[in-house]
């Protein structure tokens, strides 16, 4: 494998995609990384802490050692196989540690001595991480933002999802952003989610283009908070509202959280699937009971449940709309009034989902 020089490109290396294997700890590696980094880590978390410890007592030279007894033998013989698988199968890639110190080196040194040579990050994830902040504060400078708005099951993120110039935040945050949008897989952590936003304006806004199309979010996707210089900007930003009849939107809560989230639970749990899917949303509906009313919750909570039934005994569909109906008109619609009232900026478009589209892309 030819020789290719370290680098502290940090743009290039996120424009383009390129392959990375992080030699920090896996615990390290859980608290913030990359979109598409690979964990391959040098010590785990326990070896990690002993070498760490050894240095605090007896220096950097007995720390050195320790790890190297540590990481020895067969140990060391299963790790180095799978950086070298990697390194084969990415020969763009690149390797990096905490700050490009020794851990990368000393893995870097131990691809060599099985005869490849592979580059690692000048100024390891620190560097990287600290790019991205900077990166983000002047790509939220630099674009020009609309927000999608619209009332709850318009499908915001049906339009978005048709539009080259957006950014699905929802997608980045793996949350609906509503009180019932949480999905059975977890989300990504917060320095995850500010990484992978940053890299997707970055790559939006590598062109002269600078308009940017988001969905219009409060200040929290499920548990993750929208990075503060992002929010204020939205706060005055324009706004396309999508427009849809009750009935189209109840259609669309239908698919989301009836249908395909169902689907979803069912993949992953298998037959308590369809258990866990209607605990989720009573526990859901339960979050919100203090603002529906404890008759008006009681109401809902019953319906929901005899809609479970009903759609488990015949398949039918009639009662989840019941449900849906009710919360859209006495809950979400009253609340979204509200919201919208408060932002600052204009509404400049509004229409269903093709018209907004059409209006957004120029052809209307």
């Amino acid at each position: 494998m030819p020789s290719r020089p370290d680098s502290d490109d940090f743009r290039a290396l996120f424009l383009n995609d390129v392959p990375m294997m992080d030699m920090r700890a896996p615990g390290e590696f859980a608290h913030g990384a990359f979109p598409g980094a690979c964990s391959l880590p040098l010590m785990t978390d326990d070896e990690r802490a002993q070498v760490g410890t050894c240095y605090k007592q007896r220096g950097q030279g007995a720390a050195i050692e320790l790890g190297h007894r540590l990481v020895a033998g067969a140990v060391k013989a299963q790790r180095l196989a799978r950086w070298c698988e990697f390194a084969r199968e990415h020969p763009r890639g690149y390797l990096y540690c905490f700050r490009g110190g020794l851990r990368s080196q000393t893995v870097q040194q131990w691809l060599r001595d099985e005869g490849i040579e592979y580059p690692l990050v000048l100024g390891g994830y620190k560097a990287m991480r600290r790019y991205l902040l900077e990166e983000l504060e002047r790509s939220v400078g630099k674009a020009r933002f609309v927000l999608i708005s619209g009332k709850t099951g318009t499908g915001k993120t049906r339009v978005i999802s048709r539009l080259a110039r957006s950014v699905d935040l929802e997608g980045l945050a793996n949350h609906r952003g509503s009180t019932f949008g949480q999905l059975p897989v977890p989300q990504p952590g917060q320095i995850d989610f500010e990484n992978a936003l940053s890299v997707a304006l970055l790559k939006l806004l590598a062109g002269d283009e600078s308009r940017v199309f988001v969905e219009d979010e409060g200040r929290l996707i499920g548990r993750l908070y929208l990075p503060e210089v992002l929010r204020d900007r939205m706060k005055h930003s324009p706004i396309a509202v999508v427009e849809q009849t009750l009935e189209e939107r109840v259609d669309v809560i239908v698919e989301d959280y009836v249908l395909d989230l169902g689907r979803r639970f069912a993949v992953i749990h298998g037959e308590q699937g369809p258990g866990l899917h209607r605990e989720k949303l009573q526990d859901d509906l339960g979050r919100i009971r203090k603002r529906l009313g404890g008759e008006r919750y009681a109401q809902v909570s019953e319906i929901m449940s005899a809609a479970f039934s009903a759609q488990q005994a015949s398949g039918t569909l009639t009662l989840h709309r019941q449900w849906i109906s009710t919360l859209l008109e006495q809950y979400y619609d009253p609340m979204y009034e509200y919201q919208l009232g408060q932002r600052g900026g204009e509404v400049v478009f509004r229409g269903d989902r093709d018209a907004v589209v059409q209006w957004a892309t120029g052809a209307g």
